[in-house]
């Protein structure tokens, strides 16, 4: 499957639209992460319990993206998207999104 986040697929041409495909996943701190990001959050410097949640995140929500637009018969997905939205305290839903599109290689003009 192809992602980008331009409108098009260099040196392709689209020759199917699906239309919008996403995918998301809503995670949880736990008391571990909170403990240490607390100490992080006094002292300073990043929250790396949080940056591999949210990468972790972004992978599943991508990758349920990846399936939605397969299922379509999509190869590709362009425009892709992530869009981040606390739920509750210590929860928060990452949400990647696109359109499913099928794209061919472009034939050189002879």
């Amino acid at each position: 499957m192809i992602l980008t986040n331009i409108e098009s697929v260099p040196g392709k041409k689209v020759v199917g639209h699906y239309g919008m495909v996403s995918g998301s996943t809503v995670r949880a701190t736990h008391i571990g992460r909170d403990l240490l990001a607390g100490v992080k959050n006094f002292f300073g410097g990043e929250i790396e319990g949080y940056t591999e949640l949210m990468d972790e995140s972004r992978k599943e929500a991508t990758q349920r993206m990846i399936s939605s637009a397969a299922a379509m018969g999509a190869n590709a997905v362009v425009n892709v998207r992530y869009a981040t939205s606390a739920i509750t305290t210590g929860a928060a839903e990452v949400y990647a999104y696109g359109t499913a599109v099928r794209v061919e290689d472009i034939q050189p003009k002879v």
